[in-house]
Order: structure tokens, then sequence, then C-alpha cells
């Protein structure tokens, strides 16, 4: 595919890597020279100057035949107005914009522009590291509504079904973590010491989800 970036600032420089890394053609904007600095020497993409909500700026990034379109500037204006000219203009369907302020993001996200709100993902992996005995997002959806979090079984469910451990907590299991290794287990996979549970849930059932699995009696599947 070929995919335009805007910002070539530490998230953009590494996203222009990773993606010419496997295969993609990449196109990258920042209006100052210096910030192309970040990129490797061996760097093959386009390196345009210039604001990458200027219409003529990303025309020559190719924007015409990109498949995708990521705005990861500094600023939440810039990145919005470029996103909505990519989608709105050039007919771009697969747009991400970063926002800094978690309530645009929301707001954006229901005009049809998915975003990264930085905010709140930041806070939250400060969170899983500061308070890492409950079950705290690794991924929460644009609105905050929805999450993945990592919840420690703890001794208590070690050698219980992950139905039971669903149907005690009414909560649904995502996929388990086992000795590094991730896998979606059945209803009765049994859950083993060390086992990390990824459940997917509504952010504001957490607590009670992590006060039920606290709870638990000792019943088996």
């Amino acid at each position: 595919m070929h995919i335009v970036i805007m910002g070539c600032g530490r998230v953009g420089s590494t996203l222009a890597h990773i993606l010419e890394d496997k295969g993609h053609s990449v196109a990258i904007i920042d209006q100052s020279p210096e910030a192309f600095r970040r990129l490797r020497s061996g760097f093959r993409g386009r390196r345009i100057t210039g604001f990458g909500f200027d219409r003529d700026v990303i025309a020559e990034a190719g924007i015409e035949r990109a498949s995708a379109f990521v705005a990861v500037s500094s600023g939440d204006n810039s990145n919005i107005i470029s996103a909505r000219v990519a989608r709105e203009t050039f007919g771009v369907d697969n747009v991400v914009a970063r926002i800094y302020d978690p309530r645009r993001a929301e707001v954006y996200q229901r005009l049809g522009i998915p975003t990264v709100a930085t905010v709140r993902w930041t806070a939250d992996q400060i969170l899983r590291r500061l308070l890492p005995e409950g079950a705290e997002p690794l991924w929460r959806d644009p609105t905050g509504a929805v999450v993945l979090a990592e919840l420690d079984s703890g001794h208590l469910w070690v050698g219980a079904k992950v139905g039971a451990l669903e149907e005690h907590a009414d909560t649904r299991v995502a996929f388990l973590s086992r000795m590094g290794e991730a896998f979606v287990p059945q209803r009765d996979t049994v859950i083993q010491d060390g086992d990390i549970v990824h459940i997917m849930a509504n952010a504001d059932e957490l607590e009670r989800v992590n006060a039920a699995v606290a709870a638990r009696n000792g019943e088996d599947a």
C-alpha cells in the first residue's frame, strides 16, 4: 500500500520505518525540514515539506493513490483538518488522527474520523504500572466506553475454567497469556498458575468485575 503520514516526530518517523520495513511505500509530510533528520539514512520514502492540510502538499505526497492517511503532528487542529481533507476531498477511507484532547477525540470519532487520544492512553499505561493489582485498560475505544483490560486471575482462579470466571464475574474473556504466548481460550479451558486473563468490558464495569473476581468462593465449573 501507499501510505501518507503527516508529522515526522517520534511517532511519525517510527511509523514510517515500520511501514517501509513491511514493504509499503511511504510519503511523510512535515512543515519543518529539520524534522526529517529523524528518518534513517536508508529511508526510501518521499519527504514533503509543508502543511498536511494543504491540498497541493498532500497531492504531492501521492494522496490520490494512497490507501491510508495518518495525521500525527503535534497539533490537534492540524491533525483533524488534514484528516478531513484526506477523507472528504480525496476519498481516502482509511484515515487515523492523533488527538491529545480526549473530549475532541470522542466528537471526531462520531464524525467518522478514527482517533487515538494520547492523553487518555498514556494515563491508562501509567495506572497499569502504579496499580497492577486490578484490571486496568490496555486499550480503550475513542469514546472511552469499551476497554480491553488485563486481569490478574490470582490463586483463586487457578484450576477453574474460563467459562466459570465469565459466568461468575459476568464478563467476557478475550484471550489468555500463558508463558509469553497469547491464545483465545474455549469456555472449558482451565486457567493455570501464572496465566494473565484479558477481558473485554464496559469501562464503567471494571470495578465490579474486579470485586467479583476477588470474591470468588471456590465453586468450579
